[in-house]
């Protein structure tokens, strides 16, 4: 669990990211969630993309993916929501030291 100090860095370092993950009609699916977990490996933060066809709500699924690959939800915005895991492998963000 991350606290709110943390999740307000970690939005700080989310807002120049592009989205790396696009969610299409085709809803959640397994790629989907593999995708989701090679890009937390690489990058530890990963911001996904609801594309025009999705219908599914931002925060329902980044609730459901985080859920699915351990992550924590970060924040959701339209129709981008952003999420984070540590590396094992590949740290990479170095987050503000809970109290």
């Amino acid at each position: 669990m991350i606290t709110s100090k943390q999740r307000s860095y970690l939005k700080s370092l989310a807002h120049s990211l592009e989205p790396s993950v696009y969610l299409g009609k085709g809803g959640l699916t397994e790629n989907i969630i593999k995708e989701v977990e090679v890009n937390l490996e690489a990058r530890e933060l990963v911001k996904v993309k609801l594309q025009e066809g999705c219908t599914l709500e931002p925060k329902e699924v980044a609730n459901q993916v985080a859920e699915q690959v351990g992550a924590e939800f970060v924040q959701a915005i339209g129709k981008k929501f952003t999420l984070y895991r540590e590396s094992k492998e590949n740290k990479q963000i170095e987050l503000p030291r809970a109290r």
